[in-house]
């Protein structure tokens, strides 16, 4: 059967993929670690992907989701869907976790939110 085409590698590179937390490693914002909210279908043929950063500074605001080491993450940290961006599939380095059904739902209300569409 051989490697899902989802996770086979990109041009040398482990092909991320939607709901996973990767670090990502950006010269002017350093390593932080960003959600993949791309498509899965969308991955393979896309430079950039759709995703939203990790940040430390936790607002308890509804366009957050709030994770932590339940999570699968190093610390307790908050997506911010008001940051939602595009980072090039080459910044992905290492993957962190996938996040769960019911966390993914919660990430995309949170999405409705930040973009007015809910």
């Amino acid at each position: 059967m051989g490697i899902p085409r989802s996770r086979r590698r990109d041009q040398g590179r482990a092909l991320v993929a939607r709901s996973e937390i990767w670090w990502v490693e950006h010269s002017d914002a350093g390593r932080r670690p960003f959600l993949v909210l791309t498509r899965q279908a969308a991955i393979p043929v896309l430079n950039a992907l759709l995703a939203v950063p990790a940040t430390r500074t936790i607002r308890q605001i509804p366009t957050e989701v709030v994770l932590g080491a339940g999570d699968g993450m190093p610390e307790e940290c908050a997506l911010s869907l008001d940051n939602l961006t595009l980072v090039p599939k080459h910044l992905f380095r290492s993957r962190i976790t996938r996040l769960s059904v019911e966390r993914m739902s919660e990430v995309c209300r949170a999405l409705g939110l930040a973009s007015g569409c809910s």
